[in-house]
């Protein structure tokens, strides 16, 4: 282990009400309040290709003094998953900024795909989002490394092992220019076939979470990864780096 650096247990992919797949109960409030209970040490929120309930994510996190990031789940032009974390809200909400004029102007049907609400603190809606955010952007997977080193972020491939909007299922390989060095797994019982197809993944930090759309799905405390501190930077910093010393990977 490195010097001075904690053991932490972390949810890092959580849908809130404004991803019109997430169940409304899933407000921000809930979110950390169910972390809370759950004991975890530190959450992301990570609606689908917007940050703007991370706002109000944050201020119920600091008041509940969990650690919390603000995030998203960015789709790329060819329908990749990817988890995007930033170690503060302005680092994020610049990117919300950025993404929400590269995606797909369609307007959501809220009866078909159901509603896009965002929220405030106190779990009061405040607005809804007039695009449909499942839909695609016009971003490739290659354009994202270079954007997260522009706005202070890291990229997460999402959930290699799911078969569908993951980089292997949609692409069937791993882009040999790639620079990313931490991969999301929806379970770890697959992270050696994994690696052993693609050697890539040997030299990443592989993390799970639960891609949380209800609140009961939200991760129990049991996986851990090491950070130099426990705040949005220090953990931003240990994804940086590629270092976990996570025994759940072996």
């Amino acid at each position: 282990m490195q010097g001075g650096w904690r053991q932490v247990t972390y949810d890092l992919h959580l849908h809130s009400c404004l991803s019109p797949c997430g169940d409304m109960e899933m407000t921000p409030a809930n979110i950390v309040g169910m972390a809370v209970v759950k004991e975890l040490d530190v959450i992301a929120l990570t609606d689908h290709n917007t940050c703007k309930n991370c706002p109000a994510f944050l201020k119920v996190a600091e008041a509940y003094g969990i650690t919390a990031l603000p995030g998203m789940e960015l789709t790329t032009t060819e329908e990749v998953h990817v988890v995007c974390l930033f170690g503060t809200l302005e680092d994020a909400m610049r990117f919300d900024a950025y993404v929400y004029e590269h995606l797909l102007d369609i307007k959501n049907e809220e009866a078909i795909f159901g509603a896009q609400v965002i929220m405030n603190e106190d779990d009061e809606e405040t607005g809804r989002v007039e695009k449909l955010l499942i839909n695609a952007t016009d971003i490739d997977f290659d354009e994202v490394y270079a954007l997260m080193e522009e706005y202070n972020g890291v990229m997460i491939p999402a959930h290699l092992d799911k078969s569908t909007t993951s980089l292997l299922s949609n692409l069937g390989f791993i882009p040999p220019d790639s620079r990313f060095k931490v991969a999301e797994l929806k379970s770890f019982e697959n992270l050696h076939r994994l690696r052993a197809a693609h050697p890539y993944l040997n030299d990443c930090m592989v993390i799970t979470d639960s891609d949380a759309h209800y609140l009961g799905d939200i991760h129990e405390p049991q996986f851990t990864m090491m950070v130099p501190e426990v705040t949005p930077a220090g953990v931003i910093t240990a994804l940086k780096t590629a270092y976990s010393n996570n025994d759940n990977e072996r």
